[in-house]
């Protein structure tokens, strides 16, 4: 008979599980920012006139919202405070709800800065990135050769 040693854990198992219960590194901002913040949905499309940015985000309100350009960045963020406070005879019972996101994101040369349009209704934010002249698709035509 021989012995077997196997090795069911998972290296990423481990550290995961290592990180996770390492007290040092639970108070750190960076742990709670990749464990607890949700980045909400995304999406990008790009036509011949412009690239559009839907980005989901519910409960919100316009006035929740800063978006800026900076060093070429588009910057998206969002926060919102709630607080209610019940009183009675016998307790009070006080609930705090805090959200907020970030997201960046690089902007190509070929996008217009100042042309940069944000809409936002019923929880989808809308941005609209037109784009240089240089860098729009022009219609395609035939050349006929002589």
């Amino acid at each position: 008979m021989s012995l077997i040693k196997f090795n069911r854990r998972s290296p990423w198992l481990d550290s995961e599980m290592t990180r996770f219960l390492d007290t040092q590194d639970f108070f750190n901002d960076a742990f709670w920012n990749k464990t607890m913040q949700r980045q909400p949905a995304l999406n990008i499309k790009e036509t011949e006139e412009e690239f559009r940015i839907e980005l989901a985000a519910p409960g919100l309100t316009k006035k929740d919202f800063n978006i800026s350009i900076e060093d070429g960045y588009l910057n998206i963020s969002a926060e919102k405070r709630d607080s209610k406070e019940e009183k009675t005879d016998n307790y009070t019972r006080q609930e705090f709800n805090y959200n907020s996101f970030s997201r960046s994101l690089l902007l190509p040369d070929s996008v217009k800065e100042e042309g940069i349009e944000a809409t936002y209704e019923n929880g989808l934010l809308q941005l609209k990135l037109a784009k240089k002249d240089e860098a729009k698709v022009h219609a395609s035509r035939s050349i006929k050769v002589s």
